[in-house]
């Protein structure tokens, strides 16, 4: 059966390194590194050497120039005149005219005969209504058949096309177009 052992402690070998007695080579009068610490002052040297050029390149070197546009010179050249004279005086102005609006037509009275920014009303259809084309022309697409009686803002014309006279209207929804002016009658604004 294996026996049991006692671990050695462990303070106690520290301890006996220490007390130990130096070898040969070791202890406080050690001789300095003279090889390695000249190696260190030469290399410390060339480097102070060498940031000491390079400062000088950078510091010392001629600057940049800068291309500034030459400034021009401006010479006056003109003689001294004679003594400054008064402005002569302006006539006064005359007023503007103050701006009168015409009058605005009474859409409430028919006029005698069709006439550009009154109502004008569709007739002469025999019940069937008017077509509102989009130009002065039967060739012309037809928008809107518009029946008889409806009041219809005359905006344009006379224009001849088609063998009719044809007037630019517009309806009271806001959509224009023309219509032959044989099936219209002077008429009144609508109510």
């Amino acid at each position: 059966m294996a026996r049991y052992q006692r671990p050695p402690d462990p303070r106690k070998s520290q301890q006996a390194i220490r007390d130990r007695p130096p070898a040969k080579g070791e202890g406080s009068s050690e001789p300095v590194p003279w090889l390695w610490l000249g190696l260190g002052v030469l290399v410390t040297i060339i480097g102070l050497a060498i940031a000491g050029v390079l400062l000088a390149i950078f510091l010392f070197r001629q600057p940049l120039q800068v291309l500034l546009p030459t400034p021009t010179i401006i010479r006056l050249t003109a003689a001294p005149g004679a003594a400054a004279t008064s402005t002569p005086r302006l006539p006064t102005a005359t007023p503007i005219p103050t701006f009168t609006p015409p009058s605005t037509p009474d859409l409430s009275i028919a006029p005698e005969t069709i006439t550009v920014g009154y109502y004008a009303e569709v007739a002469n259809t025999e019940n069937i209504g008017v077509s509102l084309r989009g130009g002065p022309s039967t060739d012309n697409i037809r928008l809107e058949l518009v029946p008889e009686g409806v009041a219809i803002l005359v905006i344009g014309g006379p224009e001849e096309g088609s063998g009719f006279i044809w007037w630019q209207v517009r309806l009271e929804n806001g959509t224009e177009g023309w219509v032959a002016g044989d099936f219209l009658v002077p008429g009144v604004a609508p109510n």
